[in-house]
């Protein structure tokens, strides 16, 4: 107990550029994140010793908050070459045992019998992203990102970007933005931007068509493809256009039927995404690379895409079964 609490003490309350003093209140992130500290560590006489009371000190309050930030950026400082920080890094989606597969073609039906209902197509897009960042120097590090996209009437749009991991609600994210990484709050808006009209019509910009061949010639332009698409082409492709455009019903069908004519994607089962949605898993093994495609089983919307190492590289740090990227789309 005494080595703990001359932990605790050893930690600074009051960082140089922080806005308040040690012994003030704490700010409601601060608040929050020691409620969750002493929900998540219910027992123990430290927890006793720190709760606030009749003649315990609110400093208390602030060097708690202060070791759990302090804990975790040095997690991410100190970790040596041959380990892998834990913040953000997402396992691999899992396909539920005993599911069926559903195949792509059937699917595809399913999808082209809901094309007069909602929704419709709408330019913008809702992504919610996990990405792997890596170097020769330093071990690779996972970024989780939440980009909004919304387009005027005018042909101007907005963009907001924070770093943000729903699967860990409330707790700092590693973020890269303004150059070395590191820790930030939940939701620290990284880029919120607004830009004058625009009106392209070449390929991602212009709207999509709604039937597969098409399609099908859409995406090798906006690719740039001189020759017919393979299914990683396909997939790379898929993923551009939903950065760009959350599909409607028409176009989901179109994307669906493209994707179940290609060669290689196989239906694996069912899978819970990371928003907690449950899916259709299809999956194409590249060279090195394992891609995952998650599609809703009424619908046939695209509602993620996983890519993770097949292969270990260890000049990067990269183990067999890393994810690379994640993306899940939402409405």
């Amino acid at each position: 107990m005494a080595d703990e609490l001359e932990l605790l003490r050893s930690a600074d309350p009051v960082p140089s550029d922080g806005p308040h003093f040690g012994d003030g209140p704490l700010d409601h992130d601060a608040e929050r994140r020691l409620a969750r500290l002493l929900r998540e560590r219910p027992s123990g006489r430290l927890r006793d010793r720190l709760l606030p009371g009749p003649g315990r000190p609110r400093l208390a309050w602030g060097l708690v908050a202060t070791a759990v930030v302090a804990a975790l950026t040095l997690t991410l400082v100190l970790s040596g070459p041959d380990t892998t920080p834990a913040v953000a890094a997402p396992r691999p989606l899992v396909v539920e045992a005993g599911s069926t597969p559903v195949p792509l073609n059937r699917l595809a039906e399913r999808a082209e019998v809901a094309v007069d209902g909602s929704p419709r197509l709408r330019k913008g897009t809702h992504v919610q992203s996990w990405s792997m960042g890596m170097s020769d120097d330093k071990p690779p590090i996972t970024l989780a990102e939440e980009r909004i996209v919304r387009w005027q009437a005018d042909g101007s749009h907005t963009e907001l970007l924070v770093a943000t991991d729903p699967r860990h609600p409330g707790r700092p994210v590693l973020s890269d933005a303004g150059g070395e990484p590191h820790l930030v709050d939940d939701g620290h808006v990284i880029r919120d931007q607004a830009y004058p009209p625009s009106w392209s019509d070449a390929p991602p910009e212009s709207p999509p068509p709604h039937e597969p061949a098409r399609l099908r010639a859409y995406l090798m332009e906006a690719q740039h493809l001189d020759t017919p698409p393979t299914t990683r082409d396909l997939l790379d492709a898929a993923d551009v256009l939903l950065d760009h455009w959350t599909l409607g019903a028409r176009e989901s069908a179109a994307l669906t039927r493209l994707l179940a004519d290609a060669e290689g994607l196989r239906p694996v089962g069912q899978v819970t995404d990371r928003l907690g949605r449950r899916g259709q898993a299809y999956v194409y093994d590249g060279t090195g690379v394992r891609h995952m495609l998650i599609m809703d089983p009424a619908t046939g919307a695209v509602l993620g895409l996983e890519s993770t190492f097949t292969a270990a590289e260890p000049e990067y740090g990269v183990k067999k079964g890393d994810v690379m990227s994640y993306s899940a789309w939402m409405r």
